[in-house]
């Protein structure tokens, strides 16, 4: 879900590898800054274009789901006319009746905004920004993170109170092997797209319901690039490697912002930096858990780089005390 949660390993600190294979990650993303990478391309999925729907609102949405998930099931068809089974299959289960999809587009890399939970009547709302290699193939494990705060927040949540969680794949992220991870080309390209989301979200609750940002490795710098102004309460960066801002106060947003890394991340070890090569800026300065930034950090435990969502962590409790506005509750290392 960030930078490379395909590089997640069990067991925490406890194995005698793992300040070294950190560090190599950390080496290898920084050579990105000097030799550009860029991941194998795979071959073009044919898909339909995006439903056509009417402007968003509490009356539309049923009608959203419901055209969305037919996309979803077109796209499927013409994945698996394409040989592709593993899209199709993704396809296909977005496609089921149980799925809320406020957005999908099957095309390319794919985008997806899912939603969990009564959003035209929710209290408190969760939009999670992810990281870099999420995709239509690989959004399983998003999905799963969403599934895992909405749960909590089901549980926490005191009685009365309504929660909705989005799962906002709605960039294309970068890859994690690959000169686009270190700019903030790719978060330029997509802020203007969570900053619509917001306003749709506002305008399908109504009553002024609380929204929250969790963005998750890259995703930080995407909601760094759409804070200004933005509409949102709280913004909740974990497993930051920079917002692209010399400070919380530069992100020039209302929102309370907070900031967590786990003790096990290995993007502890990815220099904070921020210059201007060719024309490109790459890295993304403060590093967010420092006293530098003025984030409220918050406590994470010693989870790694995809375990900020993992049921039970001291991660996902105080993530879902931040949404929930129990904001004296935090916890702090």
């Amino acid at each position: 879900m960030g930078f490379a949660a395909k590089y997640r390993r069990g067991g925490g600190g406890r194995h005698r590898g793992g300040r070294w294979r950190r560090a190599a990650l950390a080496g290898l993303i920084t050579g990105a800054v000097v030799f550009p990478l860029s991941a194998s391309g795979r071959p073009e999925i044919p898909a339909p274009a995006p439903a056509s729907l009417a402007p968003l609102s509490a009356s539309t949405l049923d009608e959203a789901y419901a055209a969305n998930r037919a996309n979803a099931a077109e796209a499927a068809r013409m994945a698996a006319a394409h040989q592709d089974r593993d899209r199709a299959a993704t396809d296909r289960a977005l496609a089921t009746p149980a799925r809320r999809l406020l957005g999908f587009d099957g095309r390319g890399s794919g985008r997806v905004t899912e939603v969990l939970g009564d959003l035209a009547r929710a209290d408190r709302i969760a939009v999670l920004v992810p990281g870099s290699d999420t995709s239509l193939d690989t959004y399983g494990r998003f999905h799963t993170a969403a599934a895992a705060l909405y749960g909590q927040l089901a549980r926490q949540a005191p009685a009365g109170t309504r929660t909705a969680v989005v799962a906002w794949l709605g960039y294309e992220t970068p890859g994690t092997v690959s000169a686009t991870v270190t700019t903030t080309g790719r978060a330029e390209q997509a802020a203007p797209r969570l900053r619509a989301l917001v306003t749709d979200l506002r305008a399908i609750a109504g009553g002024g319901p609380r929204i929250s940002l969790l963005c998750h490795s890259y995703g930080s710098v995407v909601c760094g690039r759409a804070a200004a102004g933005l509409a949102v309460d709280d913004i909740a960066l974990v497993g930051s490697p920079g917002t692209g801002a010399d400070s919380a106060a530069a992100l020039h947003t209302r929102a309370r912002v907070w900031a967590a890394r786990g003790g096990d991340d290995w993007v502890e070890n990815i220099p904070h930096l921020s210059a201007d090569l060719f024309g490109t800026t790459v890295g993304f300065g403060t590093d967010p858990v420092s006293p530098a930034f003025g984030a409220r950090v918050f406590a994470a435990g010693d989870g790694g780089h995809s375990d900020y969502f993992s049921p039970g962590s001291t991660s996902l409790t105080n993530l879902t005390r931040i949404v929930l506005g129990e904001t004296k509750a935090v916890t702090h290392d």
